[in-house]
């Protein structure tokens, strides 16, 4: 009976060798992330480089991310959260602690970005890619000027607008109209925008976080308020998708890797971050997906024309003084609901 279980063991291993050698299983990288937000290439090249398949799962929000992995729903070794959905899975308790010695190329890191706000010393997230969040139009059907939101919604534009499907971006278009700061989401202040905010969203044809860019480059609208990076994919296309910093203001985001406290496999997680923070593979996620790119080592890489994209590096900006969404506890779920009352109306 033993020598039995033997032969069965042998012949298990054999076909087990075939893929990743007797007793030694797959590994396997979870990686819950943003939509249209991770070239496979750079994918695949881990795996060649590493052994590791990637698991991929996507999400469109911050909130949906959030939902899910506190709900339970999953087993991510890494998720890719904006900088005020860190600070708020620190305050709870949710991150692991990053060791700086497994990720290394941390030192390729821009000096601004090593130190923010909401994870000072990159304690436990690293910066993926930044941006903002701003106007495009487009200028041959579109007379300009076109400065700030209060261009954008207006009668003439009415059903040839795209924004965002995102409730937080929305009330900051609103909050920075009315000069309150974009982090002063009080329940007065959401009072004070509602009536701003309804008027606008009456007048958006599309409401798209995933590819806002897809509507405009069809012709489906003339203008919106979308992504950087989606920006900057348009004007490359071709430079009659003009690109606007808000003159009533604007914020930068910062979207990162970070490890859940029920990740699996902290050790592979660490490997992932470290790759990416190579100059060559950071500049690859550049080329795919053209935001302002936090790895200073990477961005001696890109061209000339992917330097002087206006939307990727808008002119003259001075990243430091960039305002950031910090995190707004509770007040998040009655922004939620008050962009959905909107929408519905």
């Amino acid at each position: 009976m033993k020598k039995h279980k033997t032969k069965l063991l042998a012949a298990a291993c054999v076909g087990a060798l075939l893929l990743a050698g007797c007793g030694k299983k797959e590994e396997v990288l979870s990686l819950f992330c943003w939509t249209e937000y991770v070239p496979q290439a750079v994918i695949d090249k881990f795996t060649e480089e590493t052994g590791i398949r990637v698991a991929v799962e996507n999400y469109t929000s911050n909130e949906e991310m959030l939902a899910k992995l506190l709900a339970g729903g999953g087993s991510y070794d890494l998720i890719q959260p904006s900088e005020y959905t860190v600070e708020a899975l620190i305050k709870d308790g949710q991150l692991q602690e990053l060791d700086h010695e497994k990720i290394p190329n941390l030192k390729n890191l821009a000096p601004e970005f090593r130190n923010l706000s909401f994870d000072p010393g990159n304690k436990y997230s690293v910066p993926w890619m930044a941006g903002f969040v701003g106007i495009v139009y487009n200028s041959e059907v579109v007379p300009g000027p076109i400065v700030g939101y209060r261009d954008v919604f207006t009668d003439a534009h009415k059903g040839r607008i795209v924004v965002l499907d995102d409730a937080r971006e929305i009330v900051s278009w609103g909050l920075a109209t009315a000069g309150i700061p974009i982090n002063d989401v009080s329940d007065q202040n959401l009072a004070t925008i509602t009536p701003l905010l309804k008027d606008w969203l009456s007048k958006v044809k599309v409401f798209d976080s995933d590819s806002p860019k897809t509507a405009l480059s069809n012709g489906d609208v003339d203008l919106g308020v979308v992504w950087s990076g989606e920006a900057a994919i348009l004007f490359n296309e071709n430079p009659k998708f003009q690109w606007v910093l808000p003159a009533e203001g604007f914020h930068m985001f910062v979207d990162n890797l970070a490890i859940p406290k029920t990740a699996r496999h902290k050790e592979l997680a660490e490997k992932f971050m470290n790759f990416i923070l190579r100059p060559d593979i950071s500049r690859m996620i550049s080329a795919d997906f053209p935001y302002y790119n936090p790895n200073a080592a990477a961005r001696e890489l890109l061209t000339e024309a992917e330097r002087n994209n206006p939307a990727s590096y808008p002119p003259g900006l001075d990243v430091t003084k960039a305002q950031l969404f910090s995190d707004i506890g509770e007040q998040g779920s009655k922004v939620d609901e008050l962009i959905t009352t909107i929408k519905v109306q």
